[in-house]
This record gives structure tokens, C-alpha cells and sequence, in this order.
């Protein structure tokens, strides 16, 4: 596994708050030349709108560091709509963290290649389901799942949404959220699925709509499902609310065992049903996780072995084409190996064409370019692991100063 892991060297640990320390003096520039005259040229005379401009070809990083210069940086790089709508594309981050009770890890950024230390605010403990949609972060609690958070883990700014209806323990639940680019303005959407009491056969699945405009919750869709159950992994795409569904296994052996419903968050709901417009997934998979590139809906599965369903024999990359699913890409075996040994499932999360994927057991991370089709491994991660059984998850979000929850 070493031998397929990059070169540790190109990692450097930084918490946030050095990264808002300033590394160069940035007020004055001088040069020595003319016979070895100075001529000390002040950047307080460089126009608003130019000093955006500059901004724009920054990493966000840099950026960060760049607010604690002056108040005036620091009021143009958190105000300015037109810095963050020309920037230059940011690679999304991805935020590792071991199993217990903090909720502190290491972001990843895969622009310079390091990690930094990063706590985040709203959570007490890191057991929660989490989706993110430009530079916001919303947390479920895995112990109650009417807590829900919203956060920017960059500028720590959070809000405890209102509890939403329905049941209070759910045996299984999902969450997902998208965020409009324009107004700021977000959608929350919870799926819960509950068996009907004393019947094996047929599940509750509900689904409810928050809307940070009106701060308030609303009841989408009820349906009950016979035979299938809800899972715990969905999104949004093209404001379309998608989540797999898991066969109970009552209905007989049925292949694959997962299926995708969908719910269009702004026509609502149709005629008809979230099961009869399923559709199956490509092939058996051990666990699916569904993501958001670019506004398409692509998925990373665990290939399942002939007849042994719960036993992994590679990863899969699929995006849905006018409800095909089309094959992108398949992990190689030599980094399908790195992870070493492997579960029948693990964390995988993306944005815009970049696509994580970390097993449970290790803090190995993986990266697949959907562009240039290429795999790679990230600059290892300082999170060491201390004991046999201690497992780590993670999950991707864009670094944004501009947005709050």
C-alpha cells in the first residue's frame, strides 16, 4: 500500500486560525534597482474593483490569509458578489475525521496539496449524516435525527433548523440539500422510512421539504413501500430530490438489491408512484452513494461478487443519461488494493468533477478526475490511527467565505 500512496512529504499541517495569519507583508512592495533606489508602492491606492480582479486568481486558501491583512481585504473578499461568481474554479476540499466524540479532523485541500486542522462548530460529536451544496454543510444527528445543523465550515457560521414532522427515530433516514448560487437561499430535504408495525412487508416512506426562506418544513410525499426500504444515502440534482432504496430480501432474491426514486422538489409531486418510477441501479452493488457533478446525478458503487452480494469485488463510477445509467470509469486494481482490505462499503462524495472515495478503516483518500478520467491518491493525512478497530469517515465541500447559514 505505501508504494502506491504519494510521497508524504508534500503535506504540511496547518490549523485554521494560522491560515488567517498573514505569510508576506502585503501593504508594501519594494524593489531594489536604479542603482539600488527603493521605491516603495503602496497597494492602498489600487482601486476596489481592481484589487477583486486580483482576488479572483487566487487559491481560497490564499484567500483566507488574505482577510487578516486589513479591514478593507477583509470587507472586499466576504462582500464582494463579483469576486466570487469570477474567481477562478476551486477544487472542492475534503474534510476527514475519525469516529468519536469531537467533531474536529482535517480539511484537504487538493489545489496546494495539504491538510488543515478544522473543527466544526455546530456539531458535538461525529456520528451525523451530512450533504453539502456550495460552501454549506448540513448535519444530522445520528442519535436523533430531528437534530439538524446548518454550517460553513470555513467561516464556522451555523444554524439549528427547526425540528422537522414525523417520526422522531426512524429506522432509516437520509438527508440532502442544495443551495440556489444566486440568492443563497436553501432547500433541505428528509427522507424517513419506518417498517409498519407487526408487518414485515410493507414500509413507511416520507418525505419532508425545508426551505430557508420561510424557516419552516413541509410534508412532499408519503408512500408506502412493499418489499423495499428507504437507505441512508440521497442528493439533489437539478432540484431533484434522489435516493436508493434497499430490497428487504421478502420479495424473494431480487437483483440488484437497490433501486433510485425520484421527487422533482419544484413540480412536486406526480401522478405517479416513487416506486413504480424507480428505476434498478447498473448492477449489484454492495452500497451506493449518490453525488452532485455539475448538476448531474452520478453514483459510486461497490461491485458485488456473483451471488455473494455483501462481498466487494471493485468500485464503479455511473452517471444517469435520461434514466440510463453510462459507465464512466472503474477503479483500477492496483489502487483498489491500496485501500487494502476493503468493506462491502465506504465514504464517497464529489463536486463539480471531482470525485472522493475513503474506505471506513483507513485514512487513505482517493481522488477520480471525471474530466481527464485519472485516478490519484491525496497527500497522506496526518489523522493516525491508534487502534485495530478505529474507523474514519469524511465528506467533500466547496470553501466558500462569501455564504452563511
Amino acid at each position: 500500500m505505501a508504494g502506491l500512496l504519494e510521497d508524504d512529504s508534500s503535506w504540511e499541517t496547518l490549523s485554521t486560525e494560522r491560515i488567517m495569519i498573514p505569510a508576506f507583508n502585503f501593504g508594501v512592495v519594494s524593489e531594489a534597482n536604479n542603482g539600488g533606489k527603493e521605491f516603495p508602492v503602496s497597494l492602498d491606492v489600487v482601486p476596489d474593483d481592481i484589487l477583486e480582479k486580483i482576488f479572483t486568481f487566487l487559491p481560497i486558501a490564499s484567500m483566507i490569509r488574505s482577510t487578516a491583512v486589513c479591514k478593507r481585504w477583509h470587507h472586499i473578499i466576504y462582500s464582494s458578489r463579483y469576486l466570487w461568481t469570477h474567481m477562478l474554479p476551486q477544487r472542492p476540499w475534503y474534510f476527514m475525521f475519525t469516529c468519536n466524540e469531537t467533531a474536529a479532523g482535517y480539511a484537504y485541500d487538493p489545489h496546494l496539496r495539504k491538510w488543515y486542522d478544522l473543527e466544526l462548530q455546530c456539531i458535538i460529536k461525529s456520528s451525523c449524516f451530512v450533504s453539502s451544496s456550495c460552501g454549506l454543510v448540513c448535519f444530522m444527528d445520528n442519535d436523533n435525527r430531528n437534530v439538524i445543523s446548518v454550517s460553513n465550515p470555513i467561516t464556522k457560521d451555523w444554524k439549528r433548523l427547526m425540528e422537522p414532522p414525523g417520526a422522531k427515530f426512524p429506522d432509516y433516514s437520509t438527508v440532502a440539500m442544495m443551495v440556489d448560487r444566486v440568492s443563497h437561499n436553501y432547500t433541505v430535504t428528509l427522507a424517513k422510512s419506518n417498517q409498519v408495525p407487526d408487518d414485515y412487508v410493507q414500509w413507511d416512506f416520507s418525505l419532508y421539504k425545508y426551505d430557508s426562506r420561510s424557516s419552516s418544513w413541509v410534508t412532499a410525499a408519503k408512500e408506502v413501500f412493499i418489499g423495499w426500504r428507504g437507505s441512508e444515502d440521497s442528493v439533489i440534482c437539478d432540484r431533484v430530490f434522489y435516493c436508493l432504496i434497499q430490497s428487504t430480501g421478502f420479495l424473494g432474491n431480487v437483483e440488484p438489491r437497490h433501486r433510485l426514486i425520484m421527487y422533482d422538489l419544484v413540480t412536486g409531486a406526480s401522478e405517479t408512484s416513487l416506486m413504480l418510477s424507480s428505476i434498478p441501479v447498473p448492477c449489484s452493488l454492495t452500497c451506493g452513494r449518490l453525488l452532485n457533478l455539475g448538476e448531474k446525478l452520478v453514483m459510486v458503487g461497490g461491485i458485488a461478487k456473483h451471488n455473494r452480494p455483501d462481498i466487494i469485488k471493485g468500485i464503479g463510477i455511473w452517471e444517469l443519461d435520461k434514466k440510463q445509467w453510462q459507465e464512466v470509469g472503474r477503479m483500477p486494481h492496483k489502487f483498489f488494493q491500496g485501500f487494502g482490505e476493503l468493506d462491502d462499503v465506504f465514504a464517497s462524495s464529489g463536486t463539480d468533477d471531482l470525485v472522493y472515495i475513503q474506505s471506513y478503516g483507513a485514512t487513505a483518500l482517493l481522488a477520480f478526475d471525471m474530466k481527464l478520467k485519472k485516478w490519484k491518491w491525496s497527500a497522506k493525512c496526518p489523522v493516525s490511527k491508534k487502534f485495530p478497530l478505529q474507523l474514519f469517515t469524511g465528506f467533500c465541500f466547496e470553501p466558500r467565505l462569501d455564504i452563511a447559514a
